[in-house]
């Protein structure tokens, strides 16, 4: 039981009273109770009631002594709490149970669902990318998640700054799926709490994890085979050479989704995870009718166009302006019109800022009032 040993979740019909999911709830919170363990345990013992009472003797067996499952009270008060989010529980093998993750070796067997539910059976395409995201690769995902969308598509991703915050956005007036790391009820970033707020009412947010846990650097990795899980491809629109984008489109291979990547500069060292996909196979994506040439065109209706929201960005020495702009900016040249427009402030006040970044030598003017960073 040390540790999950990967098999295909057999088919068992899901739990119908109440104590019948609670009983699920304990079996799936118990330590050292993964997700390979709990539908081993069920298929060998029948029912989670059984596979519970079953459970100290044989943690007893593999040498862990004073072996105790999560408690009926623990199971209670999370019910609890999730009946007064207004949240639902999921259950694997039910109906609203997103029926794409059940093909999935790890498929979770209980995911905390808050928003409207009927979007985890809708066509979706998940869209991942850089969290300091420049001002091209925000753009791209804005555009890329709003024509998608506006084609049928739900659009899941992982409630993270840049790319994830760009996708949700646009795509929240036709359908998005965020899979967040932690509970279903905790914020993270802080700073996306009125878009958590607004998917509640608008999307859906998925959580496999407890409600109230904090998310940990281990939680995101799991995190991702869902997000590539719900979908039919994965879409990537700026990652680095080692990020959790790229475990993402690992996941999406390993689950026969299709990859497919925004191709960038290559000095921009956010484009190099995209760049390493594509010379390794992945779809090559100028515009959101590659997409729909890979995965088809499920439907069509109208929604009205969502405003981009900035992506936070990193420190910098001389403010948070500086900071902003830079990490709007990459190699690839911008336009200064259009930097005003992402910044949304009036020409005389981001003027000076320029002229400072560029005696820093961190940015350089271009014939046709362009910009670039220069590191």
């Amino acid at each position: 039981m040390a540790s999950d040993l990967l098999s295909t979740p057999p088919p068992l019909a899901p739990p119908r009273l109440q104590g019948d999911v609670s009983a699920w709830l304990r079996l799936i919170r118990s330590h050292r109770v993964g997700v390979s363990t709990f539908f081993r345990l069920l298929d060998e013992h029948g029912s989670a009631e059984a596979a519970l009472e079953a459970l100290p003797g044989i943690a007893s067996a593999a040498g862990v002594a004073r072996y105790t499952p999560c408690s009926p009270e623990a199971a209670r008060r999370e019910l609890d709490q999730g009946a007064k989010l207004g949240a639902k529980l999921l259950l694997h093998g039910a109906p609203d149970y997103p029926q794409a993750l059940m093909d999935l070796d790890d498929a979770p067997p209980l995911l905390w669902a808050l928003g409207d539910i009927s979007l985890a059976n809708r066509p979706c395409i998940a869209m991942v990318g850089a969290r300091n995201a420049s001002s091209l690769g925000t753009r791209m995902a804005q555009g890329l998640a709003n024509d998608l969308g506006n084609a049928g598509y739900a659009i899941s991703s992982g409630l993270a700054r840049g790319i994830d915050t760009a996708a949700h956005i646009a795509a929240l007036p036709h359908g998005t799926i965020a899979v967040v790391a932690g509970g279903l009820d905790v914020v993270y970033p802080r700073e996306n709490a009125k878009l958590h707020d607004d998917i509640a009412k608008q999307g859906l947010i998925l959580s496999e994890r407890p409600l109230g846990l904090q998310p940990q650097a281990r939680d995101f990795p799991r995190r991702n085979r869902i997000i590539s899980g719900l979908a039919r491809g994965v879409v990537v629109v700026e990652a680095a050479a080692k990020s959790g984008s790229l475990i993402t489109a690992r996941n999406a291979l390993d689950q026969g989704r299709d990859v497919m990547a925004v191709p960038g500069h290559p000095l921009d060292a956010r484009a190099a995870g995209c760049n390493l996909l594509i010379r390794d196979g992945a779809t090559l994506v100028r515009s959101p009718q590659d997409v729909l040439a890979s995965l088809g065109q499920p439907q069509t209706h109208e929604a009205p166009k969502a405003a981009l929201r900035l992506a936070s960005t990193p420190a910098h020495p001389h403010g948070a302006a500086h900071a902003q702009i830079l990490g709007l900016l990459g190699p690839t040249p911008v336009a200064e019109d259009q930097l005003l427009r992402d910044l949304n402030i009036d020409a005389g006040a981001l003027s000076p800022q320029l002229t400072l970044l560029e005696l820093e030598g961190r940015i350089e003017r271009q014939p046709g009032g362009l910009l670039t960073r220069l590191n």
